[in-house]
């Protein structure tokens, strides 16, 4: 982007407010987005994880119901999201050497995308598997989470890859 374009963020009007974005206009679509993150955690959390010994019980199918269940509550907590439907949802978590990663991709067919649907996924399903383990695992931690798909639309299908940490 050259220095002299301006930026134009789509939830502020022309006055410098918030404002929701009006897509009564707009033709349904079939949408889709896809985000990760991964939760830190101890050797020891790692292994209660894989043999399913921890404290609490299924601490990876919580986390992936949570997962679910805030998908569909994201314009509860995002005050300018559109409130869609969420016709699918899928939240995987894989346990690694030193990390749960976590994925969610949320679908639609309707007039807005669900990126944010999809990050809210992923980062209630790594704050549920941090509750779930802090009893047992005080250093577990969030640490990074992001949009890496999305796709139909208007502007069409994105990808990327986060970088590593």
């Amino acid at each position: 982007m050259a220095a002299s374009e301006e930026i134009r963020l789509g939830h502020i009007d022309e006055r410098g407010e918030a404002r929701m974005v009006d897509v009564t206009g707009k033709t349904p679509t079939v949408r889709s987005a896809t985000a990760i993150g991964e939760v830190a955690c101890s050797p020891e959390i790692l292994e209660a994880l894989r043999d399913g010994t921890v404290p609490k019980g299924d601490a990876l199918a919580v986390a992936r119901v949570a997962g679910i269940a805030a998908a569909k509550k994201t314009p509860d907590l995002l005050p300018l999201a559109h409130r869609i439907g969420v016709h699918g949802a899928a939240v995987d978590l894989e346990i690694n050497d030193d990390h749960v990663a976590i994925e969610a991709t949320v679908r639609t067919a309707d007039r807005t995308g669900v990126e944010m649907e999809a990050l809210t996924a992923v980062t209630v399903a790594a704050l549920a598997l941090v509750d779930m383990v802090k009893g047992v695992d005080r250093s577990a931690y969030l640490r990074r989470a992001g949009v890496v798909a999305k796709s139909g639309g208007r502007s069409g299908d994105w990808s990327r890859e986060l970088p590593h940490e």
